[in-house]
C-alpha cells in the first residue's frame, strides 16, 4: 500500500517528464504556421525578380531598336520631331504602290491558302485512303522549310529556263517559254500559297477531329448530299479554325520578304522589300524607318485580330467539349 502510494507519484512524475508538453506543442505549431505564412511572402518577392532578366533582354534586343527606328522616322538624322517624313513618304506613289501590292498579294495568298487547306483537310479527315497520314506529314514538312527555298524551287520548275518550260519548248518546238507567270504577282501568290497552306491545315484538322462521325452518318442516311454535309456540318465546325488560321496567314504574308525577293517579280514591290531597297541600296534610312513603322503598325493590327479570333476558337472548342 505504501509502495503503491509512493510509486504512483513517481509514475505520474515520469509521465509528466516523458509526455509531450502542451505548451511546447502549441509553440511548435505556432512556429510552423509562421513559416507557412512567410513562405508565400517569400515566393511573392521571388516571382517579380525572375521576370526582370527576360524583360531587360527583350527591351535591349527588341524594344530599344524599335524605339530607334521610331525616333529616326520622327527626327531624321538630327532634326526636331516632325511628321514631314511621314507626309512625304505616305503621299508618294512608290509607297502607295508597295502598299497596294502588299495587300493584294497577302489577301490573294490568304484566300488561296484557305481554299486549298480546307479542301485538303476535308479529304484527309473524312475520305480515308492509303497513305493519308503520310500525306499529312509531308505537307507538315513545308512548315520547316525556309521560304526562299520554296521560291528557288519554283524558279527551277516554273522559271523561263525551268524544267517545265524546257520540256514544253521541246515538245511544242517554240523558242519562247509557254509559261510566263512566275515573274509576276501570280508567281509570288502561288509560292506563298505553297508555303503557308500548312499553317491553316493543322488547326483545320484539329477542329475537324472534334466532329462526331455519327453526325455525318445520320445526315447521309437522311439523304443529305456531300456538298450539303460540308456546308451544314463541316464548315460551321471548322469556321473558327478557318478564321484564326486565315488571320495568321494574312499576318505572315504581309511581312513576307524571302519569296518576293528571290522570285524577283517585275514591278512587284511590297513594304518589306521597299524597306530593304531604301535602307540597304539607297541608304535612305529615314524613309526606310517610316515604312518600317507603318509595316509594324499593320502587323500589330493583324496580330490583334489573330489573338481575338484564336480566343474565339478556344471558346468554341470548350463549348463543343
Amino acid at each position: 500500500m505504501t509502495v503503491g502510494s509512493v510509486g504512483s507519484p513517481v509514475i505520474a512524475r515520469r509521465g509528466a517528464v516523458s509526455g509531450p508538453d502542451p505548451g511546447k506543442q502549441s509553440g511548435a505549431a505556432a512556429g510552423t504556421g509562421l513559416l507557412r505564412r512567410a513562405a508565400p511572402r517569400h515566393d511573392s518577392l521571388i516571382g517579380p525578380l525572375l521576370v526582370v532578366p527576360p524583360l531587360l533582354l527583350l527591351a535591349g534586343v527588341f524594344y530599344y531598336p524599335l524605339g530607334l527606328i521610331a525616333q529616326q522616322s520622327l527626327t531624321g538624322d538630327s532634326g526636331p520631331v516632325t511628321l514631314d517624313a511621314y507626309a512625304t513618304v505616305l503621299g508618294g506613289p512608290l509607297f502607295q504602290n508597295a502598299l497596294w501590292h502588299t495587300i493584294e498579294i497577302a489577301v490573294s495568298a490568304t484566300a488561296g491558302c484557305l481554299a486549298l487547306a480546307f479542301t485538303l483537310a476535308v479529304i484527309l479527315a473524312f475520305i480515308p485512303f492509303p497513305g493519308a497520314r503520310l500525306a499529312a506529314r509531308l505537307i507538315d514538312t513545308v512548315i520547316a522549310l525556309p521560304t526562299f527555298l520554296v521560291a528557288l524551287a519554283f524558279t527551277f520548275i516554273y522559271g523561263s529556263a525551268g524544267l517545265l518550260n524546257a520540256g514544253l519548248m521541246d515538245v511544242l518546238g517554240t523558242t519562247q517559254p509557254p509559261l510566263d507567270f512566275l515573274y509576276s504577282p501570280w508567281g509570288v501568290i502561288l509560292a506563298e500559297i505553297t508555303v503557308y497552306t500548312p499553317f491553316i491545315l493543322r488547326p483545320l484538322l484539329a477542329a475537324m477531329s472534334l466532329i462526331e462521325p455519327a453526325q455525318i452518318e445520320v445526315a447521309s442516311s437522311l439523304g443529305a448530299g456531300t456538298m450539303r454535309i460540308v456546308r451544314k456540318i463541316i464548315l460551321p465546325a471548322a469556321l473558327p479554325a478557318l478564321l484564326a488560321g486565315g488571320s495568321l496567314c494574312l499576318l505572315l504574308t504581309v511581312n513576307e520578304f524571302g519569296v518576293v525577293f528571290f522570285i524577283g517579280a517585275k514591278g512587284v514591290i511590297t513594304l518589306p522589300l521597299l524597306v530593304y531597297d531604301k535602307a540597304i541600296q539607297e541608304f535612305d534610312y529615314t524613309t526606310a524607318c517610316v515604312i518600317a513603322v507603318v509595316n509594324v503598325a499593320l502587323s500589330l493590327a493583324l496580330f490583334t485580330l489573330y489573338r481575338v479570333l484564336l480566343r474565339g476558337l478556344a471558346g468554341s472548342r470548350a463549348g463543343m467539349v
